[in-house]
């Protein structure tokens, strides 16, 4: 058996011991549903404990509190009835076929951001396992599964979720994650899973009742912060940490996708983010383990290298201003966030040089500085792409731009995002341009249904260039529905899909072999509007970028003959054409003022 983590249930050879962290309880039972109730004997630091030698895998079970409350397992492995019904006894136990995996550096990688119930009709883990074949053909390395800890409902986000341990019972069983996570490995693609460790969803948290789990000395958007540096706040990192060692053990992932870190409060020494971080790396030293934030601060500081170029703590951080600037390119659309990006062409260039395009100067939208000097990072230190959940949902209609904007548009800032150092992330449906919509959805109880109803429309209405009032039901199945990629349309598409097979498998023979072979790099951008013009210095390779994301026909000498990478228009003569994006990749040294990376 591998080793057991403190929360949670542990099956032994001839027991199970049942376990809970309730310092607010002065007692607690276990009641295991057609077996019985057994008393826990309390023991220090508030844990409860109690060995039944009649358990086994596939029991029901709930804690029973003074009061009377019945509570699910706080480290519940699995909640067959959802998020209020008894958590099942779990063997952890599985015929891995993938046993030799060891994950892929992180130069290799090539991310596909999915959510799992709207990826295939079906909408189930063994599901996914049949795209594989597909995203494989694609160049794909790595799949991000959107959020899959236990919320309520039949579908979500799962940004809601209350139970970090236990997969959502609508995707299904824990073995089935497992097969496919074996699957993927088999196809030498990498599982990374989104996890939400800055707050808890607003139906089926119990934790409260019997824990100190939030602190009301920090605020976050959803209310309290939980409690990282309080009294009891060791078993509260500790909950989170073992989550993160969890699903990286037991299920064998490869990564973690961090949501929302700015919003993770914590006032002690050392920060919570980075004693996760080495707790990660110490537990697993021999696995290429990837730990990803989205962090909308832009905190250099999460990012930093060590004397070798690895990362210290966190690999890699989501690039939003990579996908504001395309963004504003391909649409015109200047509202909201996107105003401080109507200078695209600058923004685009620093922030495909340097990381982040706001270093700690002001932004308009947020009304105050955002960001922190970046061009010190390596370029793989950011995560670029043009689409994600977060900017389609963020629209009223969770429209994709390829729904609105000419093909030409699209491509062009694929082949810019897609070809850059910086790590790419597609989003899925992305290569045949998938239309399906993909707006923001749930199903909780009807009184926190009608306040999503009315905090969905309150949240456009701040967003000029949306029309609340026509933004679909957010708690209708419908909108879920809706949101289901439709596979038969790729075909319909193939076009697109080798135009995007074709860059990713130019990345992975011409890009992936400059990022091996280089410790750090250099990078400079130039300022020749309407043009991006970025150049990187891998030893003795430049590699350039000349883009014309304009709606005009500019004037620029391009490079030209056998060290041209891609183009995505043929130039005439030094005319380059709206949309048109040239690689270019040759001998050559920068000059002595660009940033070292």
């Amino acid at each position: 058996m591998q080793a057991s983590l403190a929360f949670g249930p542990e099956i032994r050879e001839d027991a199970t011991l049942f376990r809970l962290w309730a310092p607010l309880a002065e007692r607690v039972s276990v009641r295991i549903e057609q077996r019985g109730e057994w008393e826990m004997q309390p023991i220090e630091h508030g844990w409860h404990v109690v060995e039944i030698s009649d358990a086994r895998p596939g029991d029901l079970y709930k804690f029973i509190l003074p009061d009377g409350l019945e509570v699910p397992d706080p480290a519940s492995r699995f909640q067959p009835h959802d998020v209020h019904g008894p958590s099942e006894l779990i063997d952890p136990e599985f015929d891995w076929r993938t046993q030799d995996w060891k994950g892929r550096r992180w130069v290799e990688i090539v991310i596909y951001e999915l959510h799992v119930g709207a990826f295939t009709e079906d909408g189930t883990f063994l599901s996914v396992i049949e795209k594989l074949d597909h995203l494989q053909k694609l160049g794909i390395t790595a799949i991000q599964l959107m959020p899959i800890s236990d919320f309520p409902g039949r579908y979500g986000w799962g940004y809601d979720g209350v139970l970090p341990y236990a997969p959502d019972s609508s995707y299904g069983r824990p073995a089935d994650l497992k097969r496919l996570v074996d699957a993927a490995h088999a196809h030498g693609i990498c599982v990374f899973l989104d996890v939400v460790y800055n707050h808890f969803g607003p139906d089926g948290n119990e934790l409260p009742a019997y824990t100190p789990i939030f602190s009301d000395r920090h605020k976050t958007p959803w209310g309290y912060g939980l409690n990282y540096d309080g009294d009891g706040s060791r078993f509260v990192r500790d909950f989170v940490i073992q989550n993160a060692i969890y699903w990286l053990r037991e299920f064998r992932v490869d990564g973690l996708r961090l949501d929302a870190v700015h919003t993770i409060k914590d006032d002690s020494d050392p920060h919570v983010l980075h004693e996760l971080a080495d707790s990660v790396r110490q537990a697993l030293p021999e696995r290429h383990i990837h730990l990803i934030l989205e962090n909308e601060d832009n905190n250099s500081g999460l990012l930093i290298r060590d004397g070798e170029g690895k990362p210290c703590h966190f690999t890699a951080q989501w690039n939003d201003d990579i996908h504001h600037g395309l963004h504003v390119a391909a649409t015109g659309e200047t509202f909201g966030y996107y105003g401080d990006y109507t200078d695209y062409q600058s923004r685009l260039g620093r922030a495909l040089a340097e990381g982040f395009a706001f270093q700690g100067e002001p932004m308009t939208y947020r009304g105050r500085s955002r960001g922190t000097p970046s061009a010190g990072l390596p370029s793989t230190a950011f995560i670029s792409f043009i689409q994600n959940h977060d900017q389609i949902g963020n629209r009223a209609m969770g429209d994709r731009m390829v729904a609105s904007r000419p093909i030409e548009a699209i491509k062009a800032i694929a082949a810019v995002y897609l070809l850059s150092p910086q790590t790419p992330m597609l989003f899925m449906g992305e290569e045949w341009g998938s239309t399906e919509p993909f707006p923001f959805f749930c199903d909780l109880d009807e009184n926190l249904n009608s306040k999503v109803r009315l905090g969905r429309k309150e949240e456009l209405s701040r967003l000029p260039g949306f029309d609340a009032e026509d933004a679909p039901d957010p708690t209708g199945e419908a909108t879920f529905l809706s949101a289901k990629l439709r596979w038969d349309k790729a075909a319909q598409n193939s076009e697109l899909s080798h135009y995007y097979e074709r860059l990713i498998g130019l990345r992975r023979e011409k890009i992936v072999p400059l990022l091996q072979r280089a410790c750090g790099h250099s990078s400079i951008y130039d300022q020749i509007s309407p043009l991006i013009c970025v150049r990187w210095q891998f030893g003795q390779v430049t590699l350039q970028l000349t883009a014309n994301l304009s709606g005009e026909t500019v004037c620029h000498e391009i490079p030209a003959g056998d060290h041209v990478l891609f183009t995505s228009a043929s130039p005439s003569g030094n005319r380059m054409a709206p949309w048109t994006v040239v690689w270019d990749l040759s001998a050559g040294v920068l000059e002595d003022h660009a940033h070292d990376h």
